[in-house]
């Protein structure tokens, strides 16, 4: 079950990235604020999420129209 925004059944955030290189890495990014974030898990050693941060030291942000099926 994942988490929804709570103004509809949208989830609040959706993956958009998947690699399993050194371990298993993904990008989500949360439909409501548009904020990216990265997520790594070690293969069974634990792992961890941040906010994704550009070549300008600001959060990355995908505007929400990048997220509807087109």
């Amino acid at each position: 079950m994942g988490i929804f925004n709570g103004k509809s059944n949208t989830p609040r955030f959706v993956e958009v990235y998947s690699q399993k290189v050194a371990g298993e890495n993904k990008i989500f990014v949360d439909t409501v604020t548009g904020v990216n974030y990265y997520w790594h898990r070690e293969n069974g050693y634990g792992g961890g999420m941040t906010v994704l941060i550009g070549a300008d030291g600001k959060p990355v942000v995908t505007p929400p129209e990048a997220l509807t099926p087109q």
